[in-house]
Order: C-alpha cells, then structure tokens, then sequence
C-alpha cells in the first residue's frame, strides 16, 4: 500500500480542494471542470474525498449535511455525486465516494489480520497510500480523474487527504496532477468592498501543506472587480489567467459555460493537450430553459421535515425543474411544514397546490402530517406523488380512512395491531440473501441501490414508462406488507409494481384518481437535466391537467 505504480502518461489527474469555508461550490466546480473537458471530448471520471470519520453518508443529519445520494451498486453518499451524476451524465459506484473512516476501518482490519507484518500502522504513508490507492482505482481508466477533497484545507481531519494528493504527484507525475483552490470572498456591507485577505491566508494554508495550486476560482456573493483576480494572483503565485471569479449564477449549469470562456479552459487545454474547443450547446439549452419565464406555472407542495435546508431535498427540485423543462411549464415548490401541518385541523397549507409530493425520510417526526396529505389528495382528487416514506404512509392512510383497518400504522413507528408497512428481514441481491432485523446496525442495513422491478400492463405505473422491467434505486429499511395485498387491490388501490419474486411491492396507485402514484423506490436519483424521469415528467403533466 502506497507503493509508487506505473500508470498510461495520457492519464491526468485534477485535485479541488476548497479555503475559507465549505461549501464554497467545490462540488459544482469540480462537475463543472468534468462536463468542459467531456465537451471537449475526453473521458472524464470523477470522486469525492471525504474526511469525516464516517464509514459512509448513510447516517449524517440531513438538516446540516443535505441529502443522502444512493448510487446504483448502494453507496450511500454525500449530495455532491447527486452533482457530479447530473452533470456529468454518469453512474457512479462505491470507488466513487471515499470516507476516511472506511479507509481507517480497512486498514484497523488489515492490522488485525497481521497483515502488516508488525509493522507500526501510521498515518503516514498507511492512510495517505490508502487514498492514494482509493484514488487510483477510482480513475477507472477515463482520460481525466477528477477528485474533490471534502471540508476545508487546514481542517484536522483532512490533512492526510492533503498530505496524499501532494505525495501523488510523485507517484504519477506532476506534469499529469492539476490542483485547482476553490475560495470565497466577502462583501463588507458596512465598507462596501470585498475582502480577499480570508482567501489569501487560504492559499497560504495550501501552500504550507506543499501544494502550490494551477488555477484558483474565486466563489462570491455578487460580481467582483477584476482587482480582486489581480490581488490573489499577486499574494498566491498563480498566474492572473488562471484566477477566475465565479459569483453566485442563476442557475448552477452556467457554471461549466463561464470556466470554458475563463482562463481556466486555456490551463486544462495545455495540462490535457487538448485544445479543442468544447461544445457547450448542452449547457446552453439547459440555461435557456432554467433561465425562460414561462406563462403556464404550476405550484407543488412539498411536504417535508426539513423545510429549512433545500439541499435536504435537492434530486427531487433538480428532477420537478427538469420535468418543468421539458413540458414548457414553470414549477414552483410550496413548502409545507409535515409537523405544523399534523398540528392543524384544516387544510389551508393546500390552498392553491396543484399537486402533492412527499418525499422520502425517515423517524417519526411529521408523519402525521405526511398521512393527512394523502389524505387530502386522495379526497380531493389532486395529483400525489409518495416516494418511499411517502407512498408507506399513503398506504397507511387507506389502510385506516378506506379499509377501516384497526391500529393500522407501520411497525417502523409502533407495534400495530395491522402494520401495513413492516420490517423487511431478508431480501435478495445479486443472487445472495441479505438480512437484517431491529437489533442491527442503523449504517448500511437497508435495502440499498438498484432492484428490479416487473410492472404490470394497463396500469399508470406502465403508461409511464412503456416496459414491463424496470430498475430502480432504493434506500429503506421497511417493506410493505404483502399480507394486505389482496384487500388494497379488492379496494381499487393496485400495486402495479413489484419485484420479480412477487416478494418486495415497489409502486402502488389508485385506479379511480386521476394521478396517484407512489414509489418504494427513489426515482429523482436517475433524473437528469436534459433527461428528466418519466414519473416527474407524468406528474407535472398531471399537475398541469389539474391547474386547468
């Protein structure tokens, strides 16, 4: 581990590390970079590197942290591969998304397995090869690698991600490393000037550390003088063509058109030798339609716990956004609080929505209110949509109001006397069975990544996406209870998905309402900007029917 290793001369690496204060736009910056040289015509793969001791994302608060990502083969990760997956058109795996605290975790396992021969186990070079190799195997043999190093340079926890990424421009070149600095510069209100000294010091922390960046992108609130670029190139060593400033755009995909037209483009084009010029008409089509007012608008309300952090939520907006695109009509996102709406006894939070979507979660806070919006929508004959927690407690709400089933409730929450929703103890997955039960481990014990799933004909769930396979990416510990299945469907409420086993229901709807639809499954995970999901799509067109 950690040995020097030969590798092709055309393979290049860029390093995005990050100053001041996280979530300055490394992410973006970085999936930006990767969709310029993709326009230009090269491979491009793409990794996050994260410093917290987690073993993975799947159980960091998403109120501070945002949503957790799922890829197709089950990582649970941070929402910049959300980014990096949307950008970059890309399907991306567990090599994809590094935590140190796996890394640590392999390497404690490794030592107790003597696997070190009685040698002393240290940071350095242990850890630091340890992510060099993670780093390596990541790279996957695109023309370029891109690697985000989470946090901010100077954090404890980071400096062997620092440490590592120096040592491998040993291991591979440094003619075939770029280190890119994302920084931010604050606007003082009461002087009424920008101040570059935090991003200096930044880049004095990086080069302390040994790192002596090729391009600096410079993050602000609104548009900088140029004398900002001029006075970081001055204090940083890096050449003023390579500063570029990047203030705050109206949309995020205007991002990869101002690197490409940025100094920047001139840098990547000598470190790749390639100096075509990228074709941006993606992106271009993509900021006309973020950027269009439309006449037709249609309003969702989004019923959630975490109705102060967006990013909490942030697959689901990029996939109404894109649905909204492609059918020619604005989305705009009411925002409903499921505590404060359980505490009421009307439904005024639904004034003027033409349509309802409850997103996916988990505990018990707010599922009151997530039940009466079914309701509501049930009664009222307005599109829903219920992802995973929210198709369960849709079901959970016709299992009470509908079947008049008594302590009807999923056992996630309680012990009823008819759990509707139930744990899921055993399932399969590439052949082999996985299991669970309430006494293991919260981290990784969920069903997770892409599953099958057999749809049955004439039924919404089939007019959607016309094919009776499909796959889709999960992230839930519980099941609905197969038990009820005969009685829901007696009732008009069909479940037109499930897994090829007959074992595992995946999408439930209602035959007498003109949309009402709910998934296990997560489908906002696979939209894409110029790609939307078949299911957003189907439902934004409901909305608009229902706006008429």
């Amino acid at each position: 581990m950690g040995e020097t290793k030969p590798m092709g001369k055309q393979q290049k690496f860029i390093f995005v590390t990050g100053g001041v204060l996280s979530g300055v736009g490394k992410g973006i910056s970085a999936a930006s970079i990767g969709a310029v040289l993709q326009a230009k015509g090269l491979s491009v793969s793409i990794q996050k590197c994260d410093p917290y001791l987690n073993v993975d994302a799947g159980l960091l608060n998403p109120a501070e942290h945002g949503e957790c990502f799922v890829t197709i083969d089950g990582a649970e990760t941070d929402l910049d591969l959300g980014h990096y997956e949307r950008f970059l058109d890309l399907e991306l795996t567990q090599k994809n998304a590094t935590l140190s605290g796996r890394l640590l975790q392999n390497l404690i396992n490794d030592e107790r397995a003597g696997k070190f021969g009685g040698k002393t186990v240290q940071l350095v070079p242990h850890l630091t090869g340890a992510i060099q190799d993670a780093i390596e195997l990541a790279a996957d043999g695109a023309d370029v690698h891109i690697v985000e190093i989470g946090g901010t340079v100077g954090d404890y926890e980071g400096l062997s991600f620092v440490e590592a990424i120096r040592e491998f421009s040993g291991r591979v070149g440094r003619e075939n490393c770029l280190y890119v600095h994302v920084v931010y510069v604050p606007f003082i209100g009461t002087s009424k000037e920008f101040k570059s000294k935090p991003a200096q010091n930044a880049l004095m922390d990086l080069r302390g550390f040994g790192i002596v960046p090729d391009c600096v992108i410079v993050r602000t609130d609104e548009p900088a003088p140029t004398s900002i670029a001029h006075k970081i190139s001055q204090f940083s060593g890096v050449s003023e063509n390579a500063v570029v400033q990047l203030a705050n755009a109206s949309t995020v995909f205007q991002v990869p058109i101002t690197i490409a037209s940025s100094g920047i483009h001139d840098v990547i084009s000598a470190f790749t030798s390639n100096h075509k010029q990228p074709d941006l008409s993606k992106w271009e089509k993509i900021v006309v339609a973020q950027n269009t007012q439309h006449d037709k608008r249609v309003t969702v309300g989004l019923v959630a716990k975490y109705v102060d952090n967006e990013d909490t939520y942030i697959s689901v907006l990029e996939a109404l956004k894109a649905a909204g695109w492609q059918e020619s009509v604005g989305v705009d996102i009411k925002w409903i609080n499921a505590e404060s709406l359980e505490k009421k006894k009307n439904y005024k939070f639904f004034e003027n929505v033409d349509g309802i979507l409850v997103p996916g979660g988990f505990g018990k806070r707010g599922i009151e209110g997530k039940i009466k919006s079914a309701k509501y929508a049930r009664e009222n004959k307005i599109p829903y949509l219920g992802i995973c927690l929210g198709m369960q407690m849709a079901i959970v709400e016709i299992g009470r109001n509908v079947l008049k089933l008594k302590g009807c409730h999923s056992s996630e929450f309680s012990n009823p006397t008819n759990p509707v929703i139930g744990l899921m103890t055993e399932w399969i997955r590439k052949n082999k069975i996985e299991k669970r039960s309430k006494s293991s481990d919260k981290g990784g014990t969920m069903r997770l990544g892409s599953y099958p799933c057999a749809i049955k004909s004439n039924t919404l769930a089939y007019n959607i996406y016309s094919k009776k396979r499909i796959d889709e990416r999960h992230r839930h510990r519980y099941e609905v209870n197969t038990k009820y299945l005969k009685l829901f469907e007696k009732n008009n409420f069909i479940f037109s998905g499930i897994s090829p086993n007959g074992k595992l229901p995946e999408i439930f709807e209602y035959s007498s309402h003109p949309w009402f639809l709910g998934v296990q499954f997560h489908p906002e995970l696979k939209s894409r900007p110029l790609n939307p999901h078949p299911i957003f799509v189907s439902f934004v067109k409901a909305c608009i029917d229902g706006s008429k």
